[in-house]
C-alpha cells in the first residue's frame, strides 16, 4: 500500500519574481513590522492610560490593535528569516498552524469591523439607548463572538486543505503557507475542495461586508438629519476612518480569494500590503482623525508635559 503522508516539511520559494532583491526587502519589511507593532503598541497604551477612551468603540478598537499585532507576526518572522539567508525549510505542523492563524486572525477581524459598524450605528441613530445596548457586557460577548466565529471558519478551512495527501512536491511558491499554493501541492483532485473553500472564503467577507453597508447606510441618513455643521463633521470624521479601514482590510481578500485565474506576483504584493501595511495604517488612521486619541498619545509621549503646574 503506498504511503501518502511522507511530506513531513515545506520549503517556502518565497515571493515571486524577487531573486536577488533579499537584502532591499528584508530592510523594507523589517521597518514596517517594527513600525506596525510600534504604532498598534502606542494606541493600545493610549487607550488603556486614558479612562475617556474607556468606551465600546475604543474597547473594539482596542481589540483591533492586539489583531494587528499578531496578523502580521504570523508570516512575517519566518520571511524576515529566510530573507536573512536562514532556512526556508518550515514544517508540516508549523504550515498548518500559519494558515489556521492566518485566517483565525484575518477572519476574526472581518467580524471584528462589523462589530464596530453596529456599535457605531447604535452611537449614531440610538444615541440615548447607547450605553443600554452596548453595555460592558454585551460588548464583552461580541469580542468574544468575534474570535468564536473566526476559530470555526479557521478550523474548517485548514481542515480543508490539510486533510489532503502531501505525498509528493513539497516546495511552496509563496512566501507562506496560504489555501490556494497548498491545493497545488496535494496528490488528490481538489476541484470540489476549491470551489466549497472558495464559497467559504467568499461568503463570510461578503455577509459581513453587507452587514457594515447596511449599517453605515443608516448611519449616513442619521448624519444627514443632525443640523449642527459641527456635529456632521464630527459624525463624518469618526465614520470615515472606520471605513478607509475596512475598505483597506476587504479589498485585498477579493483581490486574493475571488479572482478566476490567480496571479502569483499580483497575490504576493497585494498580502504583503494587507499583511504589513494595513495592520501599519490602521493606528495612523484611528489616531489623526480622532482628537481623543491623539490628546491621549501625547499624554503618553510626552507626560511631564501634563503634570500638574505645568
Amino acid at each position: 500500500m503506498r504511503n501518502l503522508s511522507v511530506v513531513t516539511e515545506f520549503i517556502l520559494l518565497g515571493i515571486p519574481h524577487t531573486e536577488g532583491l533579499e537584502t532591499m526587502l528584508l530592510v523594507l519589511f523589517l521597518s514596517f513590522y517594527i513600525f506596525t507593532l510600534m504604532g498598534n503598541l502606542l494606541i493600545l497604551l493610549a487607550i488603556l492610560s486614558s479612562a475617556q477612551l474607556h468606551t465600546p468603540m475604543y474597547f473594539f478598537l482596542c481589540k483591533l490593535s492586539i489583531f494587528d499585532i499578531f496578523f502580521p507576526s504570523v508570516s512575517s518572522p519566518k520571511m524576515l528569516c529566510y530573507l536573512s539567508g536562514n532556512s526556508r525549510a518550515t514544517s508540516y505542523a508549523g504550515c498548518a498552524s500559519q494558515l489556521f492563524f492566518y485566517h483565525f486572525l484575518g477572519c476574526t477581524e472581518c467580524f471584528l469591523y462589523t462589530v464596530m459598524a453596529y456599535d457605531r450605528f447604535v452611537a449614531t441613530c440610538h444615541p440615548l439607548r447607547y450605553t443600554i445596548i452596548m453595555s460592558p457586557r454585551a460588548c464583552v460577548i461580541l469580542a468574544m463572538g468575534t474570535s468564536f466565529f473566526g476559530c470555526i471558519q479557521a478550523t474548517f478551512l485548514t481542515t480543508l486543505t490539510f486533510q489532503l495527501p502531501y505525498c509528493g512536491p513539497n516546495k511552496v511558491e509563496y512566501y507562506f503557507c496560504d489555501i490556494p499554493v497548498m491545493l497545488k501541492l496535494a496528490c488528490a483532485d481538489t476541484s470540489t475542495l476549491e470551489m466549497v473553500g472558495f464559497i467559504s472564503v467568499g461568503l463570510m467577507p461578503l455577509s459581513c461586508f453587507l452587514l457594515i453597508l447596511t449599517s453605515y447606510s443608516r448611519i449616513i441618513c442619521s448624519i444627514l438629519q443632525i443640523r449642527s455643521a459641527e456635529g456632521r463633521h464630527h459624525a463624518f470624521s469618526t465614520c470615515s476612518a472606520h471605513l478607509t479601514a475596512i475598505l483597506l482590510s476587504f479589498m485585498p481578500v477579493v483581490l486574493i480569494y475571488l479572482q478566476p485565474t490567480p496571479n502569483p506576483w499580483l497575490n504576493a504584493t497585494v498580502q504583503i500590503l494587507n499583511n504589513l501595511v494595513t495592520p501599519l495604517l490602521n493606528p495612523l488612521i484611528y489616531s489623526l482623525r480622532n482628537k481623543e486619541v491623539k490628546y491621549s498619545l501625547r499624554q503618553v509621549l510626552q507626560p511631564a508635559a501634563f503634570l500638574p503646574g505645568r
